[in-house]
């Protein structure tokens, strides 16, 4: 299982919106399927299906909202020195010859405009566990080979 760090404001989030689906979030979607129920012929009513669809996504968050709450970390991750990028660090890089600012990590740590990378994405993968200074490429999903200068990392406070 990926170890994810939260922040404890990021769990608090994620916690909120467990509370929120799993309570109002469930009766108002019921109380749509039942409305739409109510109309009659199920084949052809578009607000049930609707209602369904939308059902089925609700519970797919709430499943993985669980799931990340029971496997997350909270708190700050274990301060390195070895002077590696890790997750939960922002990483200032030099991608393509642009500088640029990112977290590494779970997209729900983050509550600013910093963009997220996942450890297993191609960025993410490309830095992790690099020195400070290190070049290193990674392909793009469109198959380019960018650069990447790792310039600095801190973690994310």
């Amino acid at each position: 299982m990926t170890q994810t760090w939260l922040t404890q404001e990021a769990a608090d989030r994620l916690r909120a919106e467990l509370v929120q689906l799993e309570g109002p979030g469930r009766k108002d979607v019921t109380a749509k399927i039942e409305a739409a129920r109510a109309e009659g012929d199920l084949k052809e009513n578009g607000g049930y299906h609707a209602a369904r669809d939308e059902q089925g996504k609700m519970e797919a968050r709430i499943r993985q909202l669980k799931q990340m709450l029971e496997n997350a970390h909270i708190g700050t991750p274990p301060a390195s020195d070895d002077g590696k990028v890790g997750a939960g660090m922002v990483v200032t890089a030099i991608i393509g010859g642009d500088e640029m600012k990112f977290l590494i990590g779970s997209r729900e740590i983050s509550s600013g405009d910093l963009d997220v990378y996942s450890e297993k994405s191609p960025l993410g993968a490309a830095v992790l566990g690099q020195d400070i200074g290190a070049k290193v490429s990674y392909t793009a999903p469109n198959g380019r080979e960018i650069s990447v200068e790792i310039v600095a990392a801190e973690f994310y406070a």
